[in-house]
C-alpha cells in the first residue's frame, strides 16, 4: 500500500447535490427547498434554540441566587503550610508565597487560616488573617501584618 493508491471506503463519500442546476438534475427549479414559506427564502430559518413560540427553555426555569459583583476573592493558606516551608525569623509576604508555590496567580490576594501548628517565630504580611491564624503566630512570636490593598 503507498500513498498513491489508497482511496477512500466504499460509500463514504457521497457526491455534492448540485442545486438549481435545471429540471434534468432532479434538483431544479425551487432547490429542494419547496414552495413558499420562511425556509425557502434568502437568509431564512429559525435560530437553534428557538422552540417555535413556545416559552424558551431560560424563561421556563426558576431563577436562584445573587452573583456579588464586589466579592473579594481569596487564595488561602494555612499556618502549618508556613511552617512546613519557611524558616524561623522568615518574612513572608505574597512573594514569597508565590515562589514556594502556595499561591498561583497574577494579582492575588491571601488569607491566612489557622489550620496546623506553629513553634517559631515568622512575620507574615497578607491581605488577611483569620482570628486563631493571628493568635497562633503572636503565640509563637511571631507577628501579622495586614495589607492595605
Amino acid at each position: 500500500m503507498t500513498l498513491s493508491n489508497l482511496k477512500p471506503f466504499a460509500g463514504s463519500k457521497h457526491r455534492e447535490k448540485r442545486v438549481g442546476r435545471g429540471p434534468g438534475s432532479g434538483h431544479g427549479k425551487t432547490s429542494c427547498r419547496g414552495q413558499k414559506g420562511q425556509r425557502a427564502r434568502s437568509g431564512g430559518g429559525v435560530p437553534p434554540w428557538f422552540e417555535g413560540g413556545q416559552m424558551p427553555l431560560i424563561r421556563r426555569l426558576p431563577k436562584r441566587g445573587f452573583k456579588n459583583p464586589f466579592r473579594v476573592e481569596y487564595n488561602v493558606v494555612n499556618v502549618g503550610d508556613l511552617a512546613r516551608r519557611f524558616s524561623e525569623g522568615a518574612t513572608v509576604d505574597v512573594e514569597a508565597l508565590k515562589a514556594a508555590g502556595l499561591v498561583k496567580g497574577r494579582e492575588v490576594r491571601v488569607k491566612l487560616l489557622g489550620d496546623g501548628e506553629i513553634d517559631f517565630a515568622i512575620t507574615v504580611r497578607v491581605h488577611a488573617a483569620s482570628k486563631s491564624a493571628r493568635e497562633k503566630i503572636e503565640k509563637a512570636g511571631g507577628r501579622v501584618e495586614i495589607l492595605e490593598d
